[in-house]
């Protein structure tokens, strides 16, 4: 495939489309396409790391948060996900070390209250194509997914039903083999272990 930058990417939409016609509108659609993209793709990718500073037990998320995996405190001991009204009722007024957290919008909430500086690793957003910032890890490594994406945006504009269908079915087969490439790299060599007494 040739695709191997932003602008080789609209052109070939362009041409799988047949669509040239609306070159002016590729920018839009392909910022729809990663909208959506966001909301349901979770690989090794696009996980980072990065630490939060709390105040008053509040912490703003990195601009590209997706998805928590895991937070921990300053001593490297792992906190839970709960319900901001768990996270409320359980922990009101009371100060010390975090246990628990919630995200409420942009913000990490952790209580107990603390002011301490917590680690969280977590699913950021695919960096975004443009023509300044032309490549990025998932054109890379898969890009038939943003090819795909973006013709079915093509197609959803154009109200052309068939073509927006046999797309998604594309898209869909793409993003299938690049969850299988993800779990394979990450649990290729992953020994089972069976739980429980052994006779």
């Amino acid at each position: 495939m040739s695709i191997s930058d932003y602008a080789s990417l609209l052109v070939d939409a362009g041409e799988y489309s047949s669509r040239e016609d609306i070159a002016h509108l590729f920018p839009r659609f392909l910022g729809l396409a990663e909208l959506k993209l966001n909301r349901g793709l979770r690989v090794a990718d696009m996980e980072a790391s990065t630490t939060l500073a709390l105040s008053n037990g509040d912490a703003t998320l990195p601009a590209d948060f997706l998805e928590a995996r895991e937070v921990k405190t300053s001593a490297n001991v792992p906190i839970r996900a709960v319900s901001l009204q768990q996270l409320t009722s359980s922990y009101a007024g009371n100060s010390g070390t975090p246990t628990g957290y919630a995200v409420v919008g942009s913000t990490l909430k952790a209580r107990p209250v603390s002011d301490q500086t917590l680690t969280i690793a977590y699913y950021a957003k695919i960096p975004a194509l443009t023509p300044s910032a032309p490549t990025n890890w998932l054109l890379a490594k898969a890009p038939d997914v943003y090819l795909y994406a973006l013709v079915n945006e093509i197609a959803i504009w154009a109200k052309d039903v068939g073509a927006a269908t046999a797309a998604q079915q594309l898209m869909a087969l793409a993003l299938s083999g690049l969850g299988i490439q993800d779990e394979r790299s990450r649990w290729g060599n992953a020994q089972v272990v069976v739980g429980g007494v052994t006779p």
